[in-house]
Parts: C-alpha cells; structure tokens; sequence
C-alpha cells in the first residue's frame, strides 16, 4: 500500500530554486510555486538530465542539459506537448513536506 513519505523540511523548498529528493529509491524534484509545493519525476525524459538542478520561472523548470522545459505543476514538457514526466502528490504536514509514490 502506497504511502506518504517525508522527503523534506517546508522551509528547504524555496520559491524559484529545485530541490532534489529521493524517495524509495526513486529521486524527485521539488518546486515551490506561489507557497504550494508540487513534485515531479527529477529526471528529464529528453536526455536524463537532473530536473531539480535546473533553472526555475514561475511554473516552469529547464533542464540544465539540453534547455528542455516543463511544468513542474503538470509535468508537461513546454518543447515538445507530446512528452511529460511523472508528477506525484505532495501534502504538507506542519513542517513536513510528504510525497507519494504509487508502487
């Protein structure tokens, strides 16, 4: 049975920076936009390249690798409408940011 898991402090996901996370073994980015926090699959689906290192406007992240951009509330890849990486459910419990991961 999936569960929420405690992947960070609500104070380490700043606006307009990724924070990268790892959660049973698998690594997602973090992004805090507009004081809601969202999670999405840390690696692109172009080239593999860390997501949550990448540059951040608004609800947008770019790939550091190759420029490729998403929205990181929808995971939809801005370049190219055809590609999208996983996005996952964040809740917030006090201080606690918890993500789930569907097995």
């Amino acid at each position: 049975m999936a569960e929420f898991v405690r992947v960070a402090a609500t104070a380490e996901v700043t606006p307009e920076h990724g924070l990268v996370a790892e959660v049973h073994g698998k690594t997602v980015a973090l992004f805090n936009v507009d004081g809601k926090i969202h999670a999405i699959d840390n690696t692109c689906c172009h080239r593999g390249g860390p997501l949550g290192e990448g540059e951040v406007e608004g609800e947008v992240v770019t790939c550091p690798w190759h420029g490729w951009r998403f929205n990181v509330t929808t995971g939809a890849c801005v370049n190219n409408p055809s590609s999208k990486v996983p996005t996952y459910q964040v809740k917030v419990d006090g201080d606690d940011v918890k993500v789930l991961l569907e097995p």
